[in-house]
């Protein structure tokens, strides 16, 4: 396998998680739904929450249901969705609650690679997204992370994910190389506002086509792609 200039940089690689290393069948989307519920507000949902915060998801809906969408109204409906997301995670069947494709060898190759660290970059509040991975025996291979308890901003929180993650290489994070890796528009222009590389994993519910107007620096399939690996070592 070729070295390049790339594959020599100290790399930090930030994974979603809702898409991009599984899917959940739903289970988070409905546990919003269900805490806003127990908030005694009726849900007018007209949007996908793909490429979004658990915040920015609720600042939404609350400002579409009519309670004034304050942080302290927030945090209201975030207090009940913690149990309503366990309860919603256990109940998904098997053959629904799964890991997509070539993400458990993408993790094994990011984590024995030297000089690479791999982190989350998810819109999931951090215990949220530990209750989703935890289901599939994954949440202990990500040791830090950006999540939506850091920023509603998703280019805010690729930035806290990525400066965690050069922390652990103990070298300024503008000596490093991020890869972003994720299934929608959000992620990519996410990526690309921190000067990271995005990989764009058709595994979501947005089509490869719609990915590709969003000019990813890397389009696959899955993780299990040919060159997929390379390209998030920098080896393509």
């Amino acid at each position: 396998m070729p070295e390049t200039a790339n594959s020599k940089l100290p790399t930090i690689v930030l994974f979603d998680v809702d898409g991009t290393i599984l899917t959940t069948g739903g289970a988070g989307r409905r546990a919003i739904i269900r805490a806003i519920e127990a908030c005694g507000i009726t849900p007018k949902i007209d949007f996908s929450f793909a490429g979004m915060t658990d915040r920015g998801i609720i600042r939404k809906v609350l400002d579409a249901s009519g309670p004034a969408a304050t942080e302290t109204a927030i945090d209201r409906v975030l207090e009940p969705y913690l149990d309503l997301l366990r309860a919603e995670v256990d109940a998904v069947d098997d053959a629904t609650y799964r890991v997509h494709k070539g993400i458990v060898a993408a993790i094994d190759a990011a984590t024995n690679a030297p000089r690479v660290v791999c982190g989350l970059g998810t819109g999931n509040i951090e215990a949220g997204a530990r209750i989703k991975l935890e289901r599939v025996g994954l949440s202990e291979r990500f040791s830090f992370g950006g999540f939506g308890c850091d920023a509603e901003d998703r280019a805010a929180l690729l930035r806290a994910g990525a400066e965690r993650g050069a922390a652990r290489l103990e070298t300024p994070l503008h000596y490093c190389r991020v890869v972003v890796i994720g299934d929608s528009p959000r992620d990519i222009k996410a990526a690309h506002a921190i000067e990271a590389e995005c990989i764009a994993v058709s595994t979501g519910f947005i089509r490869s086509e719609e990915l590709a107007r969003h000019h990813p620096d890397h389009l696959v399939e899955d993780m299990a792609a040919a060159g997929a690996i390379e390209a998030m070592l920098g080896r393509s």
